[in-house]
């Protein structure tokens, strides 16, 4: 396939990627799995593809992750189809596919719906048309539940209205540094409420600019948009490896909290710029969450989500003790 195809209005000597993920995890925590579908193209080059699948589950040790990277050849948009990474494909109501790697061998099937709007995590239609900012995100199914099967080896997990999402970012290169965090679900929210944020600070020059949050809560069914670059007094967030503190702000509500796991429940991948270096991503999608909602003249509400919810740190530091997966990117 060629390049001006898969990515319209990207001239052959800009760089850019593009991925569809999805995460899901059980109901009852401590297993969950997470599937991304790639594009990677460096400037004056044809891109790459990859697909990667990671199956989380507290009571085996260590996550088991695998990933292929294929020529463009093997990348595609089939009608009705979000993206298709050789054999594995992700659409509309739909996963399914395969990846071998090393000792791991997994392939899923997969069906999903979702009853709510999708979640633009910028705040302005224009950021998502225009050069800037160079990270696009946003969550076509940012509540959805999941049926099917996944296939980890020789032990068949069936997944039977697993809570998640599904997940959709592109651009030029990836934030300086970024933390995501995401659970669906949580305990003491209605079945299909979920908070869905994504954090970064942009180098501009020699400067790096402050956190940025961007995403939303769902509370018994009303979205309340979090973040903004008008909101950056009003946000923290503190990452480490294997854990975050972060509190977010809008209008009328704020969230505070933590989130976080054992550093042994974390998976790293790198993840290349296209345009030259990189970043190592540190991701756990069974992670524990609490989170603290206030909103004036409403009781404050506790939400809890036990070794279910994502917490992602991408970042440059290397000394973070993560072992990280031995796959290239890009």
């Amino acid at each position: 396939m060629r390049t001006e195809a898969r990515f319209p209005g990207v001239e052959m000597d800009v760089g850019h990627y593009e991925s569809f993920y999805l995460k899901e995890s059980a109901p009852e925590g401590g297993r969950a799995v997470w599937i991304r579908h790639t594009a990677h193209k460096r400037p004056n080059q044809e891109p790459t593809c990859a697909v990667w699948m990671t199956y989380f589950d507290a009571t085996s040790g260590s996550p088991r992750a695998a990933k292929q990277q294929f020529g463009a050849e093997r990348l595609g948009t089939p009608a009705g189809s979000y993206m298709r990474v050789d054999d594995s494909e992700i659409g509309p109501g739909y996963a399914r596919g395969a990846v071998s790697a090393g000792d791991v061998h997994g392939a899923w099937t997969l069906r999903f719906n979702d009853r709510h709007e999708v979640l633009k995590h910028l705040p302005s239609e224009w950021m998502y048309r225009r050069s800037l900012p160079r990270t696009k995100l946003l969550s076509p199914h940012p509540g959805a539940s999941f049926d099917g099967v996944l296939r980890i080896g020789k032990e068949r997990v069936e997944i039977s209205d697993w809570p998640g999402m599904v997940g959709h970012n592109w651009g030029a290169e990836h934030a300086e540094q970024w933390v995501w965090i995401q659970a669906t679900a949580p305990e003491g929210a209605a079945s299909d409420d979920y908070i869905d944020v994504g954090a970064g600070r942009i180098r501009v020059g020699r400067l790096t600019t402050p956190w940025i949050a961007n995403g939303a809560i769902v509370l018994s069914g009303e979205r309340h948009p979090l973040g903004g670059i008008g909101r950056t007094y009003s946000t923290e967030v503190a990452p480490t490896p294997t854990g975050c503190r972060f509190s977010f702000s809008g209008t009328g509500i704020s969230v505070h909290g933590t989130v976080g796991a054992p550093a042994e429940q974390f998976v790293g991948f790198l993840y290349s710029d296209p345009s030259g270096g990189s970043h190592h991503a540190l991701n756990c999608s069974i992670s524990d969450l609490e989170l603290r909602v206030e909103r004036p003249d409403h009781e404050h509400v506790q939400l809890r989500s036990e070794r279910g919810a994502v917490y992602e740190l991408g970042t440059h530091d290397t000394g973070h003790g993560i072992p990280i997966q031995p796959y290239e990117d890009g």
